[in-house]
């Protein structure tokens, strides 16, 4: 019984990796699905389960920021960029033993970015991507066997991210042709549905009983991206930000999680989580435009799973949004002039994720005496 407990617990309530890793408006935090998503429903799966689940996620980014100083005169004077995104993982994991798993995922994203200064300086206007993103697909492994009868486990993941997006989504840009003209351009690197380069990641999960009711959780990835550039135009005034980068991207959550006895599957969720874009790649050059910086915030939400389907809202609230100095930043400043690029953040997200285990058939053996 305790281990079935334990089992339900931690697939319920590992909260469905794929909602990790979302953009924040100009930052590109693109949606990462990490190997190790509600596999088997819990660190106890059994050879042959499989599992799917679906992760939505909404925001709207429209609060600027250069470096952590906010600057609240950009919605006061009508100039502010505004990016809505809508985004679905739809993932796929298999158990080939209680320890070993796979995963692929497969996003979709909606975007809209509304801007001023794209346009001429002169009109507001709208622009589009909508399509596949990057895929992803890996494996990964639970360090602890069941027979350990643990309070829990952790399981850590390798994947591959297939450039499957198109990072060279174009759409109509006003007042920027000859005359005045409207041209066909690429959309800003924010709306891009990928980035245009075959990528790896390591990423990590687990979770720990403290008590009967109380768990605590923690998960991460980190994405190298050794493409320095993907050749796609931004249009950009500064020579060293002509074409767009191909960066990492990282991300870090944790916090605690409590089962309401009262309502069995019911449980509430309360957590920390970062997440940004690094200066410069861990694994080759990092030349080209990228809008570096992190978010932090804290994540409430709540989980309802009944039988083998698991409902998770989250909903992470910003507390610190950084847009940090590029390398183009820090190598066209002067003492004189001090460069340092802003960037579009939300005030919140809105991850919702379902997720259906389908356990293994056991053949039933009937007596024929």
């Amino acid at each position: 019984m305790k281990k079935l407990f334990l089992s339900g617990i931690i697939g319920a309530y590992l909260f469905l990796f794929p909602e990790f890793g979302y953009a924040q408006g100009c930052v590109a935090i693109r949606q990462f699905s990490g190997v190790g998503n509600a596999v088997g429903q819990g660190n106890f799966q059994n050879q042959g389960d499989w599992n799917i689940s679906a992760n939505y996620r909404y925001f709207k980014s429209f609060r600027h920021f250069r470096g952590t100083h906010e600057e609240p005169e950009r919605i006061e004077n009508g100039t502010q960029v505004i990016n809505w995104s809508h985004g679905m993982d739809l993932s796929v994991s298999y158990s080939f033993t209680s320890r070993i798993y796979a995963l692929a995922s497969i996003p979709f994203a909606y975007n809209e970015r509304s801007s001023l200064y794209e346009h001429g300086r002169t009109e507001r206007h709208t622009t589009y991507s909508s399509g596949l993103g990057d895929v992803r697909i890996g494996a990964g492994y639970w360090l602890f066997p069941e027979s350990e009868n643990r309070k829990g486990n952790m399981a850590v993941g390798l994947g591959i991210k297939i450039p499957s997006g198109n990072f060279r989504a174009e759409d109509t840009f006003y007042n920027v042709g000859v005359g005045g003209q409207p041209e066909i351009r690429p959309v800003d690197q924010s709306i891009q549905l990928g980035d245009g380069g075959f990528g790896f990641n390591v990423d990590f999960q687990g979770i720990w009983g403290l008590n009967s009711s109380l768990f605590a959780y923690y998960s991460g990835f980190y994405l190298f991206n050794p493409k320095n550039t993907n050749g796609t135009r931004t249009f950009r005034s500064r020579e060293s930000e002509s074409i767009m980068s191909v960066p990492d991207q990282y991300a870090l959550r944790g916090g605690a999680f409590y089962s309401v006895k009262q309502v069995h599957g019911l449980g509430f969720l309360l957590g920390g989580r970062i997440e940004g874009i690094p200066v410069s790649d861990l694994l080759g050059e990092s030349d080209g435009f990228r809008r570096p910086g992190y978010v932090i915030s804290v994540e409430p939400g709540a989980s309802y799973m009944l039988k083998n389907i698991t409902g998770t809202l989250t909903v992470p609230l910003a507390l610190v949004r950084n847009r940090t100095r590029s390398l183009t930043d820090i190598a066209d400043s002067t003492p004189e002039n001090r460069r340092h690029g802003d960037a579009a953040f939300a005030d919140y997200v809105i991850n919702f994720s379902l997720a259906w285990r389908i356990p293994k058939k056991v053949p039933q053996v009937f007596n024929t005496l």
